[in-house]
């Protein structure tokens, strides 16, 4: 009889004071748990080491996705009742989808005013998961007026202020897309990625905008019912090139945080090549799943019965996850978003 996971399986318990609010002074000078998944090993080391475990010939893929300034905080046009607006994905010029806070305020053809009117939306659907698709409204260049008037979407378990937007950005961010940081690669500074160019380890770019399968929790009991929200990606001909020659010559793909697995793992075919590709991907990945394009994996530490934690469970086995996870609660790492790195080799 086939075992079903529950969602229940990834639990574990977290003081609350160990979720980092704020990100350190210095990006590298994160801690970092070194898992080692045949010997089962740990090593607590600091980020800027991380050259260390790595050798010439291998490859690090990065996703250069940007974050945007994505939360809105607005008025009813008709009634002046506040609205908050998350944007998650542009489907056209002017057509986003978006979540809405409170929702009952966005009913179909209802308008918002957002900046004094330098941006007005109209309710034009709502979705499945309740999600709202909008038309915007303004003169100039959409961008520039986000840049203005929209706030970082920083994840709801951060309650300080962030003084610098940048610092919820990598240094190597570079397409406009996501409504989250993919937080592997904000530990990296780009001292340090000289520093592994310089030993010869490669680095290649994909670009997975983060969206809102990062906000919604897991609501199903059994782990194969819950459905992601599709994601859109790009893997470039060069970026494939690249992982590819690493392959076949022996070098080991290090995936920068569970965007750039998922991202790999949509393209790569069962030897592990990597194919170039735009799209959408929806992958869940969760124990059971056999991982075809990475080796390692750099990451953050999850949240409780997360996707992400599924994923991390996935790929150095769920009661070994959930053992080192208990560890660096009790050796008192920093979690989540701001917090401490992983990598598992």
């Amino acid at each position: 009889m086939e075992i079903r996971l529950k969602v229940s399986d990834f639990d574990y318990d977290l003081p609350e004071e160990l979720i980092a609010q704020h990100p350190l002074q210095k990006r590298d000078m994160s801690r970092l748990l070194v898992y080692n998944r045949k010997t089962k090993e740990i090593h607590h080391r600091i980020f800027k080491d991380i050259g260390e475990y790595l050798k010439a010939g291998d490859c690090l893929v990065i996703n250069d996705t940007k974050v945007i300034p994505a939360r809105l905080y607005g008025v009813r046009e008709d009634s002046g009742g506040a609205i908050e607006f998350l944007l998650l994905e542009r489907l056209e010029d002017n057509k986003w989808e978006v979540l809405v806070k409170p929702g009952r305020r966005a009913k179909i053809g209802t308008r918002f005013i957002f900046g004094d009117g330098l941006l007005i939306a109209q309710v034009l659907d709502i979705g499945k998961e309740g999600e709202r698709i909008v038309r915007f409204e303004y003169k100039g260049i959409f961008e520039e007026i986000l840049d203005q008037i929209g706030n970082m979407p920083l994840p709801p378990y951060i309650h300080e202020e962030l003084k610098d937007r940048n610092r919820y950005q990598t240094v190597y961010a570079e397409h406009s897309g996501s409504a989250a940081a993919p937080t592997a690669g904000l530990h990296f500074t780009e001292g340090l990625l000289d520093d592994l160019k310089s030993k010869g380890i490669n680095i290649a770019k994909v670009t997975l905008h983060v969206g809102l399968g990062t906000f919604r929790p897991v609501k199903t009991d059994i782990v194969e019912e819950h459905s992601m929200h599709a994601e859109s990606y790009l893997v470039s001909q060069e970026t494939a090139d690249i992982i590819n020659r690493c392959r076949k010559k022996g070098g080991r793909i290090v995936a920068v945080g569970t965007t750039s697995a998922r991202t790999l793992e949509s393209v790569a075919d069962e030897d592990g090549f990597i194919h170039p590709q735009q799209g959408k991907t929806d992958i869940f990945i969760y124990p059971g799943y056999r991982f075809k394009g990475i080796d390692m994996l750099i990451t953050n530490f999850h949240l409780p019965k997360s996707t992400l934690l599924m994923l991390v469970s996935a790929f150095m086995g769920r009661e070994e996850a959930l053992r080192v996870y208990n560890i660096a609660v009790k050796e008192r790492y920093r979690f989540f978003s701001f917090g401490d790195a992983m990598l598992i080799i």
